[in-house]
């Protein structure tokens, strides 16, 4: 009899998608907005190049996180969101930052998602 091996580790895909720098960052600020356009996540980023963030949002829309929605206008605008999977992701940051926040010695200065961690 053959034991069953296991060839793909679920934390393993986690990693896969949340290791990336700017991936938690960006979820939580179109999480926090609900839709938000490229322009205004990356003012929320800080630090964040145009390069970065349009491959951030690339990666998470390929993944199945993030969805981009186009406005056909006079001017052209577009609108990310958190798909059901991102959404799911956005509530389970949640206890990270709490725990990060009540580590010894952690001081939390500015950050957009203060109000969620007391």
């Amino acid at each position: 009899m053959h034991s069953k091996i296991a060839l793909f580790c679920p934390l393993q895909g986690v990693i896969d998608i949340i290791s990336k720098k700017w991936t938690l960052l960006a979820i939580n600020e179109i999480g926090n907005h609900k839709r938000i356009r490229f322009n205004e996540l990356r003012r929320e980023l800080r630090g964040i190049t145009a390069k970065s963030l349009a491959n951030t949002l690339v990666e998470l829309e390929s993944s199945g996180l993030v969805t981009r929605k186009s406005f056909n206008e006079k001017l052209p605008r577009t609108e990310y969101s958190l798909a059901d999977d991102g959404t799911k992701l956005y509530h389970m940051v949640i206890p990270l930052l709490q725990w990060a926040a009540s580590r010894k010695n952690a001081v939390v200065t500015e950050c957009s998602c203060k109000a969620k961690i007391k």
